[in-house]
């Protein structure tokens, strides 16, 4: 599932074959298409980033657009005339440039926008510091994270609120939790600064690492460990021995909003309330 480290490697992907290139066609489709998106035909591609979870390409007349991935979405690149690898009516975005065509597919989120707007964008505009940005403020995550208006959610929930800090998705939520030993169920308020501390330095170390070749392809978060015999430590591993104890691995659906599978130790994190 797209979360900031597969954003930021999209980026990474698509950056040399966009950047310096002037856009030659563009087209959207499907529920939400943007019938403005021509406004980009002729521009030249200036950026092309990963902010928290967005995908923000930029054009030299200001415009840019943003595409979230939420679950199913995902970015291709193609030579022109290759086949591609889904039906073109799973296509939300297309923009073609000299040698190069970039397909969105199953986003549920492709908008245009005004670079400008950034700071009034409903999204963007609220975003907490990205994990993977070279300008990250640890400090800002945690008193984010420490506002009154968070105290009694549950840390779980609150490591996924992208107006936090952006970034972590359910994955890392829960590997982190249990590396750091911390109840996915214990008020954000109930968290000492510390534990925040080492909760918000955890999640940023996994995410670079995976955001790099450090970890290859595969999402890891159980790297430098050699004692560790898969990739991570409780995510999907409901009812599976703990890596540490032995305690069968538990999981159980949280959040109001847009409810999410967590995985943890009942004995190293401590039983659910």
């Amino acid at each position: 599932m797209p979360e900031g480290d597969t954003l930021f490697r999209t980026a990474a992907g698509l950056r040399p074959y966009l950047v310096g290139k002037t856009v030659s066609a563009a087209r959207t489709g499907g529920p939400g298409a943007v019938p403005q998106v021509g406004r980009i035909i002729g521009r030249e591609v200036t950026a092309v980033e990963a902010l928290g979870k967005n995908l923000l390409i930029r054009f030299d007349n200001g415009l840019e657009i943003r595409t979230h991935l939420r679950m199913n979405g995902s970015w291709h690149r193609y030579r022109p005339g290759e086949r591609w690898r889904r039906p073109a009516s799973r296509a939300r975005l297309v923009i073609e440039v000299p040698g190069a065509v970039a397909v969105c597919f199953d986003a549920p989120v492709v908008e245009l926008l005004e670079r400008r707007a950034e700071a009034l964008h409903p999204s963007l505009g609220q975003l907490g510091p990205d994990l993977l940005g070279i300008d990250f403020d640890a400090r800002e995550a945690v008193r984010r994270l420490r506002d009154p208006s968070r105290a009694g959610l549950p840390v779980a929930e609150a490591l996924l609120d992208q107006r936090a800090l952006a970034g972590i998705g359910n994955v890392y939520k829960s590997e982190l939790l249990w590396i750091e030993r911390v109840s996915p169920f214990v008020p954000v308020g109930d968290v000492d600064d510390d534990t925040l501390g080492r909760l918000v330095a955890t999640a940023r170390r996994l995410l670079l690492a995976n955001a790099t070749s450090e970890c290859g392809p595969e999402r890891v978060t159980t790297t430098g460990d050699r004692g560790a015999p898969g990739p991570v430590y409780v995510y999907g591993r409901a009812g599976r021995r703990c890596r540490r104890c032995r305690t069968p691995i538990s999981s159980v659906r949280q959040g109001h909003d847009i409810p999410r599978t967590t995985y943890w130790c009942p004995a190293c994190q401590g039983a659910r309330p």
